[in-house]
């Protein structure tokens, strides 16, 4: 199964870029850009990973992210992970990055947007990995510093596929930010949200109505609602699940009290992705193998994530039915019977 998982064709769709800085980076970006942090060497840092709540995994972040400076090191970071993921045989990513917290550190939107966009399409043509790119915004801060932050992505909307909710659930319920959302379909944006997580199964149903998503970035409390789950399969919408993180942020105790093998039984699109590898013990070979030991699933289950993750994309219908092709061919070689 291992070596099955390694080389099987992989789409990832739910990933902050931001979450992608490993120990080793963040002390060479504090170097280059001259940014104290309470760290000295790289054991210091990977000590400080060892986090077990989302708001002390937010502090970490945020301090994380103070290093990046330039567009250099946005592409850096980018192309960083890009590499991981040529490595791991992900075809295909689609990128979450929050600008409101490089705004807010006094960094241009168009920094990072730049930095990001300039590693994907040097990605897409040395590296053979397709690529989206999706804006997040935070929702523990105000709908109005969101509409602010949409106003400023409009000069960037052929680099930007879509918005995004994310951050903590809990006080920030999706309607505070049913206004954006509208304006940013509006635009042409499309959009997705963190609902499900650390917040109620109610949070899926309003990111469904009342922002209008086309896909969820976690979902699991969809099982608190049968309903819920049946609309879910009946209308094929994506949940892009993350285990490891839903496991060391205490959504679940333990991967083997996870739902994601109920979910894939159960017919909801459901994905697997890495969400913040560098903070949550893996990248997607790490959350496939997980997923693969903590259940009875065979091969053909676990190529069914890959599956879903290229029909839940954004990608257009010629590039699904190539990446399609791919993973079949796949599959073929790996099931043709032996004479």
């Amino acid at each position: 199964m291992e070596g099955f998982i390694r080389a099987l064709p992989k789409i990832e769709l739910h990933l902050h870029i931001e979450g992608t800085l490993e120990p080793e980076m963040i002390l060479e970006l504090a170097k280059r850009n001259q940014v104290s942090i309470p760290y000295q060497t790289i054991a210091d840092v990977r000590a400080a990973y060892a986090f077990s709540d989302l708001s002390a995994f937010y502090a970490l972040y945020s301090l994380g992210v103070s290093v990046l400076k330039t567009e250099q090191d946005f592409y850096d970071l980018t192309w960083a992970y890009l590499e991981r993921c040529k490595e791991e045989h992900v075809l295909h990513t689609e990128i979450s990055f929050d600008p409101q917290l490089h705004i807010r550190r006094g960094v241009a939107f168009g920094t990072v947007v730049n930095g990001i966009s300039r590693a994907l399409q040097e990605g897409r043509s040395t590296l053979e990995i397709t690529s989206r790119l999706i804006m997040c915004f935070q929702r523990d801060l105000s709908q109005e510093e969101a509409l602010e932050t949409l106003q400023q992505a409009m000069p960037y909307k052929d680099s930007i596929i879509a918005v995004g909710l994310d951050s903590s659930e809990v006080g920030n319920p999706p309607e505070k930010f049913a206004q954006v959302f509208e304006k940013a379909r509006q635009a042409g944006f499309l959009t997705v949200a963190h609902a499900g997580e650390d917040g109620p199964v109610d949070n899926i149903w309003h990111v469904l109505e009342q922002l209008q998503v086309a896909r969820i970035d976690h979902g699991v409390r969809c099982t608190d609602d049968e309903k819920l789950v049946e609309h879910l399969v009946s209308k094929r919408i994506p949940l892009t699940v993350c285990p490891l993180s839903n496991v060391r942020l205490g959504v679940f105790a333990a991967m083997h009290e996870h739902n994601i093998a109920d979910l894939l039984e159960r017919g909801v699109c459901v994905t697997i992705n890495s969400d913040d590898p560098a903070f949550f013990d893996g990248y997607m070979i790490d959350n496939f193998m997980a997923v693969a030991n903590a259940f009875k699933l065979s091969k053909k289950d676990m190529a069914n994530f890959s599956s879903n993750a290229i029909e839940a994309s954004f990608l257009i219908s010629d590039e699904k039915a190539a990446l399609h092709a791919r993973l079949q061919h796949y599959l073929d070689l790996n099931f043709r019977p032996i004479i």
